[in-house]
């Protein structure tokens, strides 16, 4: 297939594109390159998947000059105009929009963004799809939408009605969206709800990064709600995996819908909600102690209470993503770890 995949010179859109082109798949990579996060580790990644910064210039097509069948292209989704164009002159077989405004902190900050990206964005996309024939069309929705709820594991039968993070219902709007555009004009559409992603190349506003950076430089961490949260750390190969097999086998209607009793994860509609992710919390401290061990120091600690936004813990219950597509992440948190800090000390000289 010819895929578009958004976000490519962010953390999971880098990974899947390699692991698209390995399967054999024609890739287009797009991102807007903006600069919420260090934007040399952007290009760092553009590097590695063949395309030099120096070539990179807004709205003109790059080919990698490693990776044969990919190229790149840099552009914002709320650019409407230039969006249509790339759609009509590609003329995709399928679209992974990983692309947005991340953050659930900084959404206090600049809530704009996230309306700018995650929803005007993700309707340019949508209407592109539709106007386009791209019948199948995975997206990036986000543990954070399950909020207020308290039952664990999360799992997608439950309500997410309740986000406390305007992230968080930028992401559920997301997928209210992929819903009317199933019914209306038969798209497959396919969320999937990750859960905290880590691993080489990672996102450095995110605790894995923040973590092995003060590990290697003598910093103090602070450890938010005095230490007592619970993530359901995910290793990035194990993540891109599920996501490749969800492009490859786009959702179907759920003949056994029932309107009267409706099971919010699916539709009679071609539309699909998953949770992505390892199934198996793990308490911060415990985390932070496989940081400290792959790095061979141990990390001074600021504990502080827990901060707006944030949740108390997550935990997924992937068995629908594993009963459909065989998805079994594999990757333990101690191993996953030693390959982030190798990575972390040979991109940063450290």
């Amino acid at each position: 297939m010819k895929v578009l995949v958004t976000g490519t010179a962010g953390f999971i859109g880098f990974y899947t594109a390699l692991k698209l082109l390995k399967q054999g798949h024609t890739v287009v990579g797009l991102d807007s390159i903006n600069d919420y996060y260090d934007v040399n580790l952007k290009y760092g990644r553009l590097k590695e998947s063949g395309i030099e910064e120096s070539k990179v210039e807004y709205g003109v097509m790059v080919t990698s000059e490693s990776h044969p069948g990919y190229s790149f292209i840099q552009l914002k989704l709320e650019d409407k105009h230039a969006l249509d164009s790339l759609f009509e002159q590609e003329q995709f077989d399928a679209v992974c929009n990983l692309a947005a405004q991340a953050g659930v902190r900084y959404s206090l900050e600049n809530p704009s963004a996230y309306i700018d990206s995650n929803i005007v964005g993700f309707m340019n996309v949508l209407e592109a799809c539709r106007h386009n024939d791209v019948k199948n069309l995975s997206y990036a929705s986000s543990s954070s939408v399950y909020g207020l709820n308290e039952a664990m594991p999360f799992a997608t039968s439950h309500s997410v009605d309740h986000p406390v993070s305007l992230y968080a219902a930028t992401k559920k709007s997301n997928e209210l969206m992929a819903h009317t555009y199933a019914h209306l004009y038969d798209i497959q559409c396919t969320g999937l709800r990750f859960f905290t992603v880590y691993g080489p190349w990672g996102r450095p506003d995110m605790a894995p990064f923040i973590f092995t950076k003060a590990a290697l430089n003598g910093d103090t961490i602070k450890v938010f709600n005095n230490g007592k949260m619970k993530r359901d750390f995910t290793y990035i190969d194990d993540i891109v995996e599920g996501v490749v097999r969800v492009i490859e086998s786009p959702c179907k209607a759920n003949s056994g819908w029932n309107g009267k009793q409706p099971d919010p994860s699916s539709s009679s509609a071609s539309y699909k909600v998953y949770n992505i992710g390892n199934s198996q919390p793990i308490a911060l401290m415990t985390f932070i102690e496989a940081v400290e061990n792959a790095a061979g120091v141990e990390i001074p600690k600021d504990f502080q209470p827990i901060q707006p936004g944030d949740v108390v813990a997550t935990y997924a219950d992937v068995s629908e993503l594993e009963n459909d597509m065989g998805y079994r992440p594999s990757t333990l948190v101690t191993e996953g770890m030693k390959r982030t800090v190798e990575w972390y000390k040979q991109f940063y000289n450290v």
